[in-house]
């Protein structure tokens, strides 16, 4: 029995391990030379090669979409070597224009089979190697993913003799970049797309060419850490019991217990009851290993911020809403609950285990968005968060039928089965509903879109929640809906618990802070009428020019501060005050928490507008520009040439974090004056940040 228990988990392990690691085929690219030899000043091309799967293609450099929009074009950035500059621009051979009208109407290039990409460029010495990186986006009927930061290496090359670099010339060609590393001369090809080319070393996270060493206090590194599980398993566990008392699952609670205790022998009924809970929440966090093996924390930022998943997410959203309300029912295939539930049938240990799946399968059309929604919540992080979050929700999940099982006079108390059951699927449409706005809020922010302005948002979860309220009192009624002949007192209490919340939101339309639903909401900046500003006049804090960015992006409370590091390190140094660095984000949830619990604490914004020079860095920005001459290479090799990017490196440079928020006290030598802490050093208290501010003013004034 214990073999065959065994061996039934490995295969199922083995099972969805295998579908975790099917995704898009990625190309393999391999670099060549027009040349097998050169002599030096001679002008040759590097020649990049792939296969596109059947059924794939790669889009190429090649639109008439315009700079932001259409899918994700390919770019190879250049690492930079004194053996050779780069001639014009990278393009594409052999792809073809399609017209892409379903997203975007707007045509693109794509390969398809095949694919080769071209680079020329000015051969000055001997080549040992020449590195590249390549970004795209690789798409078929059912979806999209992204090809990102592939490296590519071209091989050595010999050369004869050495040339002197060549002078940067103006070309024809005056939309591509052009930098001291990198000449335009003219081409016998097509007019690409823009590319980001050769751009030297100099960027603000490298000293003298080199890299920087992350930054310590008295020794020891920042002490942020990643956040959010243990409220993550909270919210999954509440999951895991409201998916119980949805139509699909709460009828099969003593069907199920029954299957267990039929049995005469205790001894036996016990061991199947157990072994039927673990393997539940086993099935559930494999799910959840799954996604984290998928996405992993690297592809945190992406998810979180880009507006390809949040779009996603929002349309699922929409689609779980719908299927809650009655319009449809999300449903697996028949023949894999069918072949599931044989293997059930056999009983003892196999049997226990494969009830286990058949119950999350035959249950899906109900806990499916709920699981979706805790998965969707669990990728915008860490790679635990995913397994934590499923965990928590398997295991709520499994708890009823485990604890019936030991107690079955327990399943005379439990409530009928009626349509009261429906009415939690409708409620949770209605949440699910709101949800979808928040996914499609973040994209907007990052992207700088202007659809959902607070106001707007605002007046969207009013009506959502008011229909809730409506419908809990018997007003709205749907289609699979039973008749409410009276109020009882728990729909009664939910009633007022959701009016209760609709009128809590209602003064923020005239700028309420709402602390209760802070990072849930879009910032403040964003409503048009505020007549509850927080932290006195506008235009307080230090600053010594004009801040770049200011249009496009804010400081809370009224605070006056920079938007970009350099700027900020000078003022600092001129006014003789240590520098705030804020790394935060536009979709940030406890940056906002932060910034309306802690920031708007009026001895908090007095120490932040008298004694630092403030900056926020935000390293989701997707919009942003940096002006060419600030375009600057990593020692990864990608070259940086957008604010949030430049933001996300520093950070990472600077401190070892990738993490939102986290803030940095800085002296003019641009020395650490306290460790480097995040939001949950500081529980989102005001007490630990005012000493924490406190702390950096005092280090600072001992240095000096």
């Amino acid at each position: 029995m214990l073999k065959r228990f065994l061996f039934t988990l490995i295969a199922l392990f083995t099972f969805l391990g295998a579908q975790a690691q099917a995704g898009f085929p990625k190309p393999n690219f391999k670099a060549s030379y027009s040349k097998t030899s050169a002599s030096a000043g001679d002008v040759i091309e590097i020649i990049v090669r792939f296969d596109v799967a059947k059924g794939f293609h790669v889009y190429s450099e090649k639109s008439d979409c315009g700079d932001d929009n259409g899918p994700i074009r390919a770019s190879i950035d250049f690492t930079p070597n004194p053996s050779y500059q780069l001639v014009g621009k990278f393009y594409g051979v052999g792809d073809h224009m399609v017209k892409e009208t379903d997203v975007f109407n707007c045509s693109t290039g794509e390969f398809t089979g095949k694919g080769e990409f071209r680079q020329k460029i000015r051969v000055l010495s001997a080549i040992t190697s020449i590195q590249m990186l390549f970004n795209g986006q690789i798409c078929n009927e059912g979806g999209c993913d992204n090809i990102r930061d592939v490296k590519i290496i071209a091989p050595a090359l010999a050369v004869t003799g050495t040339a002197q670099a060549t002078a940067p010339t103006t070309g024809s060609e005056t939309t591509s970049p052009t930098t001291e590393n990198t000449i335009t001369e003219p081409t016998d090809t097509a007019a690409a797309s823009p590319s980001v080319t050769n751009i030297p070393t100099n960027g603000p996270a490298y000293k003298n060419g080199k890299a920087i060493a992350i930054k310590t206090f008295n020794g020891q590194e920042n002490q942020e850490q990643s956040s959010g599980f243990m409220g993550l398993f909270i919210l999954a566990f509440l999951s895991g019991l409201t998916a119980l008392l949805t139509p699909c699952v709460f009828p099969m609670i003593p069907m199920t217990v029954s299957f267990f205790i039929k049995n005469n022998n205790r001894k036996i009924a016990l061991r199947d009851a157990a072994i039927f809970s673990i393997s539940l929440i086993g099935f559930y966090t494999i799910i959840g290993t799954i996604v984290a093996i998928t996405f992993g924390s690297n592809a945190a930022n992406f998810v979180s911020t880009h507006w390809i998943p949040n779009l996603f997410f929002t349309v699922i959203f929409i689609v779980f809403a719908a299927s809650f309300f009655g319009a449809f029912e999300i449903t697996l295939p028949s023949w894999i609950v069918n072949k599931v539930d044989q293997q059930a049938d056999k009983g003892g240990i196999t049997g226990a285990i494969f009830m286990a799946v058949t119950i999350a399968l035959v249950s899906f059309s109900c806990t499916g968005p709920i699981v979706g929604t805790v998965l969707v919540e669990a990728v915008h992080g860490d790679t635990m968060r995913p397994i934590i979050g499923m965990f928590g929700f398997s295991l709520a999940f499994a708890l009823p039928f485990g604890l019936l099982a030991l107690f079955p006079s327990w399943l005379n108390n439990l409530p009928k089965s009626g349509g009261w059951l429906n009415s939690v699927k409708v409620v949770l449409g209605f949440v699910e509903l709101a949800f979808a706005l928040k996914f499609l809020s973040i994209p907007d922010q990052t992207y700088h879109w202007g659809i959902l302005d607070r106001e707007i948002y605002l007046s969207i979860w009013i009506v959502i929640f008011t229909l809730l309220g409506l419908y809990l009192l018997g007003k709205i009624k749907f289609s699979h809906d039973s008749d409410i002949q009276y109020l009882s007192v728990p729909r009664l209490g939910f009633v007022i618990a959701t009016f209760t919340f609709v009128a809590y939101m209602i003064p923020g339309l005239w700028g309420a802070p709402l602390k209760g639903l802070a990072g849930y909401l879009p910032p403040l900046s964003t409503q048009d009428f505020n007549s509850n500003l927080k932290g006195g006049a506008q235009g307080e804090g230090n600053i010594t020019t004009a801040p770049s960015y200011a249009n496009q992006l804010h400081i809370p409370h009224g605070l006056v501060g920079y938007y970009d590091y350099d700027e900020a390190l000078a003022a600092a140094r001129e006014l003789k005050k240590p520098l705030f660095i804020d790394f935060t984000g536009h979709g940030c949830v406890n940056c906002r928490k932060m910034e309306e619990k802690v920031w708007a604490d009026e001895e908090v914004l007095n120490l932040l507008k008298k004694d630092y020079v403030i900056v926020s860095l935000y390293v989701d920005d997707k919009k942003i520009n940096l002006p060419q001459s600030q375009w600057y290479t990593t020692a990864a090799g990608k070259t940086i040439t957008k604010l949030g990017d430049k933001n996300a490196h520093i950070e990472e440079a600077y401190f070892g974090k990738t993490t939102q928020p986290l803030y940095c006290l800085l002296d003019a030598n641009e020395n650490l004056l306290q460790p480097a802490l995040g939001a949950d050093h500081f529980k989102f208290a005001v007490d630990p940040f005012v000493s924490f501010l406190k702390d950096g003013v005092s280090e600072y004034n001992k240095r000096k």
